[in-house]
Order: structure tokens, then C-alpha cells, then sequence
């Protein structure tokens, strides 16, 4: 395993169906030894559900700082969690945020609107594509503007999952490490 030192505990928070064998953040657990969240049902998700289940790993973690790393119906889950704890988070990066509030979003993710718009309490980046079937970019710039975060377009590289074909992705490894130094 290659190592890569943070001073922060990297906690991964997929979305809907869970991140797949090809996803970056499986690659990145699955590599450097990052914490994920489990959820009890990743395919019918309640909000309540993920929001206590993210809250209660993060619970058993030692007090090093974290980091959190959320991906589509993770990301609005963190946001969600973020509303509702005293606990101090390091920092975010919040990859293709799902807009839930969007048309033709399926009906599994209902219960995760509206979409808080209030200020994040930790340093946060939000990173979209321009050709992302679950967010558009001016939404995600939107959530990123709403939630006091450094907003980044990485092009046309759709939804930023398995389906990207990204391997480890490297880009987004970088944005960790800077988060981690902050």
C-alpha cells in the first residue's frame, strides 16, 4: 500500500448505490486506508438514516481532525449532517453534488430536500463537471457559493464516478492533500 500521510482522519461518504469497485473513493479506501461510511440501505436511502449513520461513525473516530470526502448524494448528506452537530470538521471536498431538488431526479433521494443553502462551519471545495447528468454546473456553483466554498470545474467528465473512468484520480488526491495542509 502506498502511504500518504494526513494529518486529518479522511472519512469517505458515497451516494446513492454506494461508490463501485471503479469508483476513486473505493480506489482510495481501498489504497490508503481511508475510513467509509456505511450505509444500512445504499439503493431506498433516507435522509434521517445516512445523517445518523455518518454521525455515529464519525463518533467512534479518535479527536483527529477530519476530513471529510463526499461524492453526489454524499455530499448533500454532509451538508445535511453539517446543520445539525457541534462537531468540528477540518475541512470538505464535495465532489458532483446531486441536486435533489432538480426534475427527473429519481424518487429514492426525496427525502434528501430542500438542500440546505447556509454556510459550511469548515473549509469546503466543491468540485462538478460540466456534463454531469445529476447536477448542473451553475447549481453546483450555486451550492458551492451557498455553502462559502472554493468552487472547481473539472470539464467534461460527467458525473465523476466509476463511469469516468478516473482510476485513483489524481486531481482530486491533490485537492486532499491541500485541504489536509489548510
Amino acid at each position: 500500500m502506498d502511504k500518504i500521510e494526513f494529518e486529518a482522519e479522511v472519512v469517505i461518504i458515497p451516494g446513492l448505490n454506494n461508490s463501485g469497485e471503479q469508483h476513486w473513493q473505493t480506489h482510495w479506501a481501498n489504497k490508503y486506508g481511508f475510513t467509509r461510511i456505511d450505509q444500512k440501505d445504499w439503493d431506498k436511502p433516507k435522509s434521517t438514516d445516512w445523517i445518523n449513520a455518518l454521525d455515529q461513525q464519525l463518533n467512534k473516530l479518535n479527536d483527529k481532525p477530519i476530513i471529510l470526502v463526499a461524492h453526489s448524494l454524499g455530499c448533500i448528506t454532509a451538508a445535511l449532517w453539517a446543520q445539525s452537530t457541534s462537531r468540528k470538521i477540518k475541512a470538505a471536498l464535495l465532489v458532483a453534488p446531486a441536486d435533489t431538488e432538480a426534475k427527473g431526479m429519481p424518487s429514492e433521494i426525496q427525502s434528501f430536500k430542500p438542500i440546505p443553502l447556509e454556510r459550511l462551519p469548515f473549509k469546503s471545495i466543491v468540485v462538478a463537471s460540466t456534463n454531469d447528468n445529476y447536477v448542473s454546473l451553475q447549481r453546483a456553483n450555486n451550492f458551492a457559493q451557498s455553502w462559502g466554498s472554493e468552487f472547481i470545474n473539472v470539464g467534461a467528465v460527467g458525473h465523476i464516478n466509476s463511469d469516468s473512468n478516473l482510476g485513483e484520480w489524481e486531481l482530486g488526491l491533490e485537492l486532499l492533500k491541500e485541504l489536509d495542509r489548510y
